[in-house]
């Protein structure tokens, strides 16, 4: 047994395939960019020979604009996980317990762990109802991965208002809110917004994300801050990034009307959690129907479809998750999961089936 299954460490899978033949719906980012990233990022390189300026001003401010917040709360990261580790890192001690949502994303208990302490899981249908009271941590992913559930923003604020009574920092991991019009919690006291590149704007390797917090914790988020912890590339594409509102507002459209499609076709032959996030949970292990998580995932695959085996969340044991992607690439997902034209095929993808999914854009 290694030392990372001995302490209840193990990574959970994030999705994503990477095999060039398989399309991707096991992973949730955006397959579109925004217009002009790349250029964007070439032309950071004459001043990438520089150490970037102390703080990253530029970057705060597009921050700030784009979550509608003060920027000097503002503390950019390298990814949105990076903004997960530096807060659970200053609010848990040893023996401390933190107050996390499942199922949910796993990395929150690894964190915690991590820092000795223990997670304490609620529902994440419930998790607002919980008390925060005991706890060195709450914490809220909104929407919530894999499930899809968000939450009203006065539901929200009354958490927050409990934990601000309590003492209890809470975290709200807003990786998914960009894909709603949603507000974020940003700026709200008490409270440490996590946001990164990674989802909304497809592009995990970048890794530019930020925190928000006020007060005293988010004057020790900022202290915690190495300098130069972001690349000069990516400070200027995470800016750009958040300044394209046309192509937010666009996605959000997208992703919003084919979500509904897809759940409506998807609901034919499974269980589906109502989700206003760019993925849907599938409950495929109906009683009777003879299929499995591992069935489905595997099915999926032979005809040229990668789909997230869920069952890896807690408390999930018979539901796979799914991305919501171009409309053509969705046309896929559903003949691939049985539903509309060409549902049951039993035959290998063709060729041309195969040359798509490698040229997909993941």
């Amino acid at each position: 047994m290694n030392l990372d299954t001995a302490l209840g460490l193990d990574r959970e899978p994030h999705g994503s395939s990477d095999d060039p033949d398989l399309l991707d719906f096991s992973a949730n980012t955006n397959p579109e960019v925004p217009p002009g990233v790349e250029a964007t990022y070439r032309e950071a390189f004459a001043a990438a020979r520089s150490y970037p300026a102390e703080p990253p001003a530029a970057f705060r401010e597009a921050a700030a604009d784009y979550v509608d917040c003060d920027p000097d709360s503002v503390v950019p990261t390298p990814g949105g996980l990076a903004a997960i580790r530096a807060t659970v890192a200053l609010a848990v001690d040893p023996g401390d317990t933190a107050l996390l949502p499942a199922p949910s994303f796993g990395e929150y208990a690894r964190e915690v762990r991590l820092q000795g302490g223990e997670p304490a899981f609620v529902a994440a249908d419930a998790v607002l109802d919980a008390d925060p009271a005991s706890h060195a941590l709450a914490v809220v992913c909104a929407p919530n991965n894999p499930t899809g559930t968000d939450y009203e923003r006065e539901a929200l604020e009354g958490f927050a208002a409990r934990c601000r009574a309590a003492d209890t920092p809470l975290l709200v991991d807003e990786a998914f809110r960009g894909f709603t019009d949603r507000p974020s919690l940003a700026g709200v006291e008490g409270v440490v917004v996590a946001r990164s590149l990674t989802k909304l704007f497809g592009l995990p390797g970048i890794r530019t994300g930020f925190a928000v917090a006020t007060g005293e914790f988010g004057a020790a988020l900022e202290r915690a801050r190495r300098p130069w912890n972001v690349s000069v590339p990516a400070l200027a594409t995470g800016a750009h990034c958040m300044r394209q509102e046309w192509f937010i507002n666009d996605t959000r459209e997208r992703v919003r009307s084919e979500r509904s499609r897809l759940a409506a076709a998807l609901a034919e032959r499974y269980d589906v959690t109502p989700s206003e996030a760019p993925f849907l949970l599938l409950d495929v292990g109906e009683e009777g129907s003879g299929r499995s998580a591992e069935r489905v995932v595997a099915d999926a695959r032979d005809r040229g479809v990668a789909v997230r085996d869920a069952t890896t969340f807690r408390g999930l044991d018979s539901h796979v998750r799914v991305a919501v992607r171009r409309p053509d690439e969705n046309d896929r997902l559903l003949a691939a999961l049985g539903v509309g034209d060409g549902a049951g095929a039993d035959t290998e993808p063709t060729d041309a089936e195969a040359t798509d999914a490698g040229d997909a854009d993941v």
